[in-house]
């Protein structure tokens, strides 16, 4: 299994958007799919329409019973399976912030389940804040995609993101794989080629060539419960997606059929 974790400390700048239209590319490409929604906020539940009533069935049950995270998922058609969040997950920092294993609970969730579905991409939607959620997708996560809006205050939500990277190198005893995405690109505004310039400068390799343009398919999917490639899959917003994917197997992240 295939593992990959969305995240940005700042919100807005497209991250749950980029969680759900990954998962939905490669499912077209024939990939099977796992989405996790690792956030408080559910954005990504909402889109499927599964807001759970019930806590036993969401990401709290596997935090605060241990149930099996096999257990908690749900068929998304056209994708795969999700994993729900539940506004209950934003007590799992009081709950658990100071317990010795907490890092590694999500790893070893899904290095059991690993062995029972080892083709699958699972993708995990973060929660915009550094705590033990995020960190648990961190420490899981064989590679991770920061979503990056074409402004400065989320250049500097990356900039913040690198550091606790790299202070994380020596926990880890390993190189956080990572890849800075810019979103909402408007090609009609100076600004976001001068952050495209100083991203370049700060990130490297690790910048995706791929941009995100700002498209109105992009925004309009999750108000109608569909990702880009189902609600406009001509749109500009599909197309870059596409690319996007096609730029991440290149490299390796992932393997498509």
């Amino acid at each position: 299994m295939k593992q990959l974790a969305v995240f940005n400390q700042k919100g807005g700048v497209g991250k749950t958007t980029t969680a759900l239209n990954l998962g939905a590319g490669l499912a077209r490409r024939g990939k099977q799919v796992l989405l996790i929604d690792l956030d408080p906020q559910a954005h990504m539940t909402s889109v499927l329409g599964a807001n759970p009533t019930d806590v036993q069935a969401s990401m709290f049950a596997f935090y605060r019973d241990n149930r099996a995270l096999r257990e908690l998922e749900i068929e998304w058609p056209g994708i795969g399976h999700l994993i729900p969040a539940h506004t209950e997950l934003i007590k799992v920092d009081s709950l658990f912030g100071k317990g010795p294993n907490i890092l590694n609970r999500l790893s070893q969730g899904l290095t059991a389940l690993h062995e029972q579905k080892k083709d699958r991409v699972a993708i995990i939607d973060c929660c915009p804040f550094l705590g033990v959620l995020s960190l648990n997708a961190v420490f899981a996560a064989e590679c991770l995609l920061v979503p990056v809006a074409s402004d400065f205050l989320s250049l500097r939500g990356a900039q913040q993101i690198e550091h606790t990277l790299k202070a994380l190198e020596p926990v880890l005893k390993r190189r956080v794989e990572r890849r800075y995405l810019m979103t909402r690109f408007d090609r009609r505004r100076k600004m976001c080629f001068e952050i495209q310039a100083r991203m370049r400068e700060l990130f490297g390799n690790d910048m995706c060539e791929t941009v995100i343009s700002e498209n109105v398919a992009v925004a309009e999917a999750p108000a109608v419960n569909k990702d880009v490639f189902s609600h406009a899959e001509n749109s500009r917003g599909a197309q870059d997606y596409a690319a996007l994917i096609d730029e991440l197997a290149g490299q390796g992240i992932f393997k498509l059929a």
